[in-house]
């Protein structure tokens, strides 16, 4: 009797969900003519900083498909996503995280609102013939979109950018059960995908052997708008720029020992080579999510021995540092930065439009990258961008680097913060010297004929979705 008494509400509560879900699979069914050239794209994270789903979205709009791209709203996206008719945008609704409770419990919660929240937008969509996921964060997405899939008859696309779990591993340590937990969800799940993607040849390796996935590499390619900005532009760049950031506004009155921004702009406009032999600071940049798998101190700690080092004397430039991004370190790395006494290195931390980081690269003397990969198996993409703004770089030794960053040819790789210092030093010896060390990566990036993302994914991702 008392079984009885707790079935017939429980039965009134489920059963209207139950028959929507129903409905849901019908309707979806009946639609099924309509996907043979629509994809869904998914991000569980902010599409404004998700640029590789961004451009999956673009080449598939571009190859005839009609796109619907779901994710988070944070920061804008490009311009050319935003104003493309064949791609609409679907927010998603982020759960902020509860202030109360254990944090497993937090962790559980938003787990299950996210479920939720992504399988009932997914359903509403317009059936799909593909839905490209990145992962990570691949929890719970991987296993909402097998279910939506399974319903609606869409073929899952995994893109593997690192793995979700040894991310968490940062943070909990490899050996916490939540940890082992989502190591074998994410073995289990992407072992049902009809596709896998991957960064890396190391990847698809590992997810060979591993996991028992087959993969397919596609390298991050810089896309078509990234490349050497011209001098009208960094000139309206700086501009801009400095209307915010001090670092970039030239001296009101005469130099003092801190550094004459306007030099940036000292060039002969015509022919495109800089005319101050001294004087103008180098520009270095660095982009970050602001995440435990990149130690910024390392940069900081190199940018004090070579402040200290041009105070001894050294013929070195003065440098301007930006550091673009956002991340949950941000301000614990910002708090850092303003302790610091630099007397020739000024730093500064942008949130950047989309249009102008590319602009940005294109007009810096050299990239710095400190992502040092939680599986060892991806690559930076910030250091693809930069290759493609044909900017030299430092970047931090790991795994499969090599794959990527040739040392002594379009860059350098450094283990520490003392041979990063030692980096600088021998790099801006000579600048902008054109027979220096950095000018001639320049010239060897400048001759490479980079790839671009439009052709890379034509003859990579295109024949294997073409035949829907």
């Amino acid at each position: 009797m008392a079984a009885s008494s707790v079935a017939v509400p429980a039965m009134i509560l489920f059963l209207p969900p139950l028959l929507l879900l129903l409905l849901l699979v019908a309707w979806k069914r009946s639609r099924r003519g309509n996907a043979a050239r629509h994809v869904v794209v998914v991000v569980l994270g902010d599409i404004g900083r998700s640029p590789r789903m961004q451009y999956h979205a673009l080449s598939l709009a571009k190859c005839g498909f009609s796109v619907i791209l779901l994710g988070f709203c944070s920061s804008k996206p490009r311009d050319d996503l935003l104003h493309n008719d064949r791609i609409q945008i679907v927010c998603l609704t982020e759960l902020q995280r509860l202030a109360v409770g254990p944090r497993l419990l937090q962790y559980g919660v938003k787990v299950v609102y996210q479920s939720v929240h992504l399988m009932w937008k997914l359903m509403w969509t317009e059936p799909a013939s593909y839905i490209f996921l990145q992962n990570p964060p691949g929890l719970p997405a991987i296993a909402v979109c097998l279910f939506v899939g399974c319903v609606c008859g869409s073929k899952l696309v995994i893109d593997w950018h690192n793995y979700g779990y040894s991310i968490m591993g940062l943070v909990h340590g490899p050996h916490h059960p939540l940890v082992l937990l989502a190591k074998w969800y994410e073995k289990v799940c992407g072992r049902l995908s009809h596709l896998n993607l991957c960064v890396t040849n190391a990847m698809r390796e590992d997810l060979a052997e591993n996991w028992a996935i087959r993969a397919v590499t596609v390298y991050d390619k810089p896309a078509s708008f990234f490349r050497e900005t011209p001098l009208d532009l960094q000139h309206l760049l700086f501009m801009k720029l400095g209307r915010t950031y001090p670092a970039f506004r030239a001296p009101a009155g005469p130099s003092d020992s801190r550094i004459e921004r306007s030099a940036f702009t000292e060039r002969d406009m015509q022919s495109g080579v800089v005319t101050c032999s001294s004087g103008r600071p180098a520009l270095l940049v660095s982009s970050t999510s602001w995440t435990e798998d990149e130690d910024f101190s390392i940069l900081l700690t190199a940018l004090e021995k070579y402040d200290q080092l041009r105070c001894d004397g050294e013929r070195l430039p003065a440098l301007v540092c930006v550091i673009t991004g956002k991340g949950p370190l941000k301000e614990f790395y910002s708090g850092l930065i303003n302790k610091k006494h630099l007397q020739h290195v000024q730093v500064c931390t942008p949130w950047l439009e989309a249009e102008d980081y590319p602009l940005l690269l294109g007009s810096a003397d050299l990239g710095v990258c400190l992502h040092k990969s939680s599986s060892g198996l991806d690559l930076p993409m910030k250091v693809v961008d930069m290759f493609g703004c044909c900017l030299p770089v430092c970047a931090v030794k790991f795994r499969c680097l090599h794959e990527l960053v040739k040392h002594e040819e379009n860059g350098l790789v450094f283990e520490d913060a003392a041979q990063l210092a030692t980096q600088l030093q021998t790099l801006f010896s000579k600048f902008p010297d054109p027979a220096g060390k950095l000018s001639q990566f320049r010239k060897n990036l400048r001759s490479s004929k980079i790839l671009r993302w439009d052709e890379s994914w034509e003859q990579t991702v295109l024949p294997l979705v073409a035949g829907t």
